[in-house]
């Protein structure tokens, strides 16, 4: 008899049917071996060293395992006896802090003594995870993976009610030259054909000596409204805060949040008794919203002690302006402003993109026409020469390379492949301005790959091919 075999045969010898709990006791009993077959350590199908000539005279049991980000948990072993606790046995062991199965803080969740959110804060991440799972979708997330990853950059950083995590397929373009230096560019997607046609655009700059990139400004802007009795008393605070001597206490204000924000201005706009106040800071290597949202609530405390008729109707009054396009942003730009342009020979065009720069310059029915998606504008002129000069500008990139999904392990890894992961530890802010560049010459590829695919009628055949 085999030990799976002896483990049934010795459960059902000690199950007790006379008990109303003993379906519950056989419920929980599959369950946990369930739980046993999916935290056993597997071999992947795919080893590191595969990809090598001589892979057949290699010593697999020497090989690192593909999935080496974390171990899985160690094998719960449940007795019956232990497996048959009461709901209050149970619910008494989780008030006090003690380690209780996955299975019975299924049954905690499942009776709403526990709240799916709680599940962390007694369970390591990865049971939690299969109990929030068991719970919300049971049996229907097979193939959406949640084991052997690094939890702890997750919880309580950036995501909540975690279920698992999403792989997308990531490619890489490239490489591009970029202010004389080359780039691979990652690149996650799931439509077929970006890839490459980027990729395309990659090779057209990188053999027409590369593309010249430059951030033009950097801020990050936050913009509470707040209301006052009439639309004299607002104006008395936009005059108050155009006072150099008020502003500069504002500002001390503002940056004692942080050691990297620093207010360069405000901006305040009047709308009858409504002020939107308009804070415009700079970030260091951050996005900065965070940091300018902070800096900007205790500014407005700070402006509540002197106006006392003031009332804060919201920290964000949509003068912003945050995730939305807007002209306002257009034209005094937020985050990383940045301008990127280089000409292409017309031996290059033609070689590489299979048109002319006057067929490329054309394709909008006007050499001067701006091509504008969202917050982008993109420019393109046949020169004298037959040439194409191409620039694009975006004034709206909202970028950082510290905070955020930025410490999680694969997305710092891109990072590290653009030379611009963390914080820049000569220049407050390099690393995120360099970044806003890679990306707007990134932009500039794909521009000009999809405007010459327009113009030589290949944009339906290449999704053909490559998006089915």
């Amino acid at each position: 008899m085999s030990r799976k075999d002896r483990d049934v045969r010795s459960f059902i010898d000690s199950l007790d049917v006379s008990k109303s709990t003993w379906k519950d006791d056989v419920e929980r009993w599959i369950l946990m071996k369930i739980e046993s077959v999916r935290l056993e350590r597997r071999t992947t199908h795919f080893n590191i060293g595969e990809e090598c000539k001589d892979y057949n005279a290699i010593d697999l049991s020497s090989v690192s395992d593909a999935s080496t980000q974390t171990a899985p948990d160690d094998d719960p072993q449940t007795d019956a006896k232990t497996a048959s606790k009461s709901l209050d046995d149970i619910s008494r062991e989780w008030n006090e802090g003690k380690v209780i199965s996955a299975y019975d803080a299924l049954r905690l969740v499942k009776c709403g003594i526990v709240k799916c959110r709680e599940l962390e804060s007694r369970l390591n991440a990865e049971t939690a995870i299969f109990v929030r799972r068991s719970y919300v979708a049971p049996g229907i997330l097979k193939h959406l993976p949640y084991q052997n990853y690094d939890y702890k950059y997750v919880t309580n950083s950036c995501c909540e009610n975690v279920i698992g995590y999403m792989p997308i397929p990531l490619g890489v373009a490239g490489p591009i030259t970029i202010n004389g230096r080359e780039f691979y560019i990652p690149m996650a997607t799931t439509e077929g054909a970006l890839v490459a046609s980027t990729n395309r655009g990659c090779s057209a700059i990188k053999h027409s000596g590369g593309v010249s990139a430059h951030v033009i400004d950097e801020k990050m802007t936050r913009a509470p409204v707040a209301k006052f009795p009439s639309a004299s008393e607002a104006l008395k605070l936009k005059t108050w805060i155009d006072v150099p001597e008020n502003f500069a206490r504002l500002k001390a204000e503002f940056e004692s949040t942080s050691r990297f924000a620093q207010l360069r201005r405000i901006d305040v706009a009047i709308d009858g008794n409504l002020a939107f106040i308009r804070f415009v800071a700079s970030t260091g290597d951050a996005m900065g919203m965070n940091m300018v949202s902070k800096g900007s609530s205790l500014a407005m405390n700070f402006l509540k002690q002197n106006f006392p008729t003031m009332r804060l109707l919201c920290l964000s009054g949509n003068y912003c302006v945050d995730k939305k396009a807007a002209a306002i942003n257009w034209i005094e730009g937020r985050g990383r402003s940045v301008v990127a342009d280089c000409t292409l020979p017309a031996t290059v065009l033609l070689s590489i993109l299979k048109t002319t720069a006057k067929q490329m310059a054309e394709a909008a029915e006007d050499p001067a026409q701006v091509v504008s998606s969202s917050m982008c504008s993109t420019r393109m002129e046949a020169t004298p020469k037959g040439d194409l000069y191409v620039s694009c500008t975006m004034p709206c990139i909202e970028v950082g390379t510290v905070g955020g999904g930025t410490i999680l392990r694969p997305q710092n890894e891109c990072l590290q492949m653009l030379s611009c992961a963390g914080p820049s530890a000569s220049v407050s802010g390099l690393h995120a301005c360099r970044l806003a560049e890679i990306i707007c010459s990134a932009v500039l590829a794909g521009e000009l790959s999809l405007m010459a695919a327009l113009v030589t009628d290949q944009l339906v055949s290449s999704h053909m091919k490559l998006n089915r």
